[in-house]
């Protein structure tokens, strides 16, 4: 039914747009939000829906579910409503709408559709987002139910985000697997085997559907293909899909075991959680062993095919139809069984000779079967009289799964609509949060009689244990005493260096030893990786606390001597290796302890005053010291004493005081003498020589 949209919701708060895609229930149309000034999408549920009363409820439930998920992962939802809208009778619908987050980018059903196979890191990325998705919503307690790369989106900055959680059920309400036509919901190519034989569906129902789209953006195809949707889920319940790494040459065989896993047919061996499955995809990327590499996919197939053969409760298929005067038979997909039935053609002239075999049969068989009819007949009138002398036949009832994400009030609804006395017990040993269901008895999926007793426990909370010390043990040996007490040890040990711990051994855990957890805790364990690192802070402390330092470092100390102008003796000038250098536990470092400065002996110099301190000074520099002047201290002045004295030890280098005084004068000639008493010109007259005239 089409239906003319308007060009505004919610009283003109959201305008709306270009049409930008639409399914079998939807159209989304691009918009604003006006009051915010943001770009959002719009899904406007088809009107021939909007009539029905039961959907509107479930669109309504659904709406308010989904709308509280908040992951990166996962298209947001913002708001919802219902609009008065004509359809193309010219009649008013209320026809229900979601606000969503707009997401600009690609599905990645058109990526595949443009580009084929992505590559390993690539398809990693994808999945890790995906998983990340399914890990949350399954913990919020929604079950996506139509995982496919249509649904799937791939932001123009690389983030994925899951959308369309249209057709999405609470687990509260998981047993509505089939629509109100009664098909089958979700997409034939990544549909789960529970889903194609109209079983209830679980967590690892999206599980499965997440493997098929790893398994197609490893190869570049989906694992199943047919020329209809019934081959396909035909498929899906009794075969096993090709190996990626037989369509991909060189692809690493452990993504077909991971695959195989997430893909089991028996859900019993598939992932248990988003969250496992999304560990093997990191531990293989990173060079790891998953542990789906245990997995056997044909073991798998098996078990599946042996349940198949089991009665199932719930529908049953109907014989082949056959059409008189075409000798054809019609196929049908029986749902419970997962097998096809009425398959073949055989003409009228096939049938009448078929007819004549069986009347020609008839004569042999009648002595057998009226003995078979005398046997039943007796069998009859047994069950008949152990009837009438028990009160009649027992009534029995499948007892409904209780799921951890089911509160106790819908745990004793769900089992006393189904007509059993429900009986609610606490678990004290559960390392789960308080008020979550744990076990009941009988199990899920049994039959019992009905009004019998359904007992279900609920966790009274995590018991708090001591973390106990394992240092100096083994991995194993400590991983084993971790889980007795009930902690999870994570999947591998963290390696560091270690002071006093032997390599491989364990040197601590994380929470650390005797700090007091819930019983369930994840612990991280640390090994020792052999070596240790040379301590900082050795110089310029003495020689004893050098030692000791190294010495709570696992390390040994090797003393050398040396003199030094600038540490005092007695202390650490430098070690070899430095500090902060990595080495092997117990290795030697050599500690280079200064001795002080070099001493050396005055030399004996003359000092009885004959010696000028010109010559005094360059003796004593060339010995190293430097010279002090005490007295006269031009270079002819004589020397009459130094300090320290001759002979005497002092440090290398120092400065010597050298005591002078000053050179003696020179005796005075005759010659001088006369000449200076004896003027070549007479003061008195100024004349030259000769006499004096009057």
């Amino acid at each position: 039914m089409s239906m003319y949209i308007p060009a505004s919701l919610a009283g003109g708060r959201y305008t709306v747009g270009e049409l930008i895609g639409h399914g079998g229930m939807a159209e989304v149309h691009v918009g604003t939000d006006t009051r915010l000034g943001r770009t959002i999408a719009i899904k406007i549920m088809r009107a021939d829906l909007a009539s029905d009363a039961i959907f509107l409820a479930r669109f309504r439930r659904e709406a308010h579910s989904v709308a509280m998920l908040n992951n990166p992962n996962i298209v947001s939802i913002y708001d919802s409503g219902e609009e008065a809208i004509k359809d193309d009778a010219g009649r008013s619908v209320n026809v229900p709408y979601l606000i969503m987050e707009f997401v600009k980018g690609q599905t990645l059903r058109d990526i595949l559709k443009a580009n084929g196979a992505l590559s390993q890191r690539d398809a990693e990325q994808v999945m890790i987002g995906v998983l990340s998705a399914l890990e949350y919503s399954h913990r919020m307690g929604i079950i996506h139910r139509d995982i496919k790369p249509g649904n799937i989106m791939i932001s123009d900055q690389g983030v994925v985000k899951v959308m369309d959680f249209g057709i999405a059920r609470a687990l509260d309400d998981s047993s509505a697997t089939m629509t109100q036509s009664q098909g089958v919901v979700g997409t034939a190519q990544y549909l789960s085997p529970e889903q194609a034989r109209g079983e209830n569906v679980d967590m690892r129902s999206d599980l499965y559907s997440a493997g098929c789209v790893l398994y197609e953006m490893l190869t570049g195809r989906p694992p199943f293909t047919g020329d209809s949707a019934v081959a396909i889920a035909y498929q899906h319940v009794s075969e096993v899909a090709t190996p990626p790494s037989a369509i991909v040459p060189g692809l690493p065989k452990m993504w077909d075991s991971i695959c195989a896993k997430a893909m089991a047919k028996d859900r019993q061996n598939r992932y248990t959680t988003a969250t496992e499955f999304r560990n093997d995809v990191i531990a293989l990327m990173n060079g790891g062993t998953p542990a789906a590499a245990a997995f056997n996919p044909l073991t798998d197939l098996s078990n599946a095919k042996t349940q198949a053969m089991k009665p199932a409760v719930g529908p049953t298929a109907q014989p082949a139809a056959y059409e008189p005067g075409t000798g054809t038979k019609t196929e049908a997909f029986n749902p419970v069984t997962g097998t096809m039935t009425g398959t073949g053609t055989a003409t009228d002239a096939a049938t009448r000779g078929g007819r004549r075999a069986a009347a020609a049969a008839k004569a042999k068989k009648k002595k057998q079967i009226a003995a078979i009819v005398a046997v039943l007949a007796v069998v009859a009138i047994g069950l008949g009289l152990w009837f009438l002398l028990h009160g009649g036949a027992t009534q029995t009832a499948t007892v409904p799964t209780i799921t951890e994400q089911m509160s106790s009030a819908l745990a004793k609804e769900k089992i006393e609509e189904a007509g059993f006395t429900y009986v609610e017990k606490q678990d004290n040993n559960s390392d789960k949060e308080k008020g979550t269901f744990t076990k009941q008895s009988p199990a899920g999926g049994t039959q019992a009689e009905k009004g019998s007793t359904v007992t279900v426990w609920f966790s009274t909370g995590p018991k708090q244990v001591k973390v106990p010390d394992v240092k100096g043990e083994t991995q194993e040996e400590a991983k084993a005493e971790l889980e007795k007490l009930g902690f999870k040890v994570n999947g591998s040990a963290s390696v560091e260096e270690s002071s006093d711990v032997d390599k491989d051994m364990v040197t601590r855990t994380d929470p650390a030893a005797g700090t007091t957890q819930s019983k369930g805790a994840s612990i991280v364990i640390y090994i020792s990786s052999g070596m240790t690192t040379v301590p900082d802070g050795l110089t310029g402390i003495s020689e004893d606390q050098a030692t000791a330092k190294l010495q709570q470092s696992g390390l040994t100390a090797t003393i050398r001597s040396a003199y030094s102008d600038t540490m005092a003796a007695g202390a650490v000038m430098r070690v070899d290796p430095g500090s902060g250098t990595k080495v092997e536990q117990g290795s030697s470092v050599t500690l280079y302890v200064s001795q002080g400065k070099e001493k050396v002996t005055v030399p004996s110099v003359d000092t009885s005053g004959s010696s000028t301190l010109s010559s005094i000074r360059q003796q004593l520099e060339s010995a190293g010291f430097k010279v002090s002047v005490s007295g006269n201290s031009s270079d002819d002045a004589l020397v009459t004493g130094i300090n320290p004295g001759a002979g005497q030890q002092v440090d290398k280098g120092s400065t010597i005081t050298v005591t002078t005084k000053a050179p003696s004068s020179p005796s005075p000639s005759p010659t001088n003498s006369s000449t200076s008493s004896t003027s070549p010109t007479d003061s008195a007259t100024g004349s030259t020589g000769g006499d004096s005239k009057e």
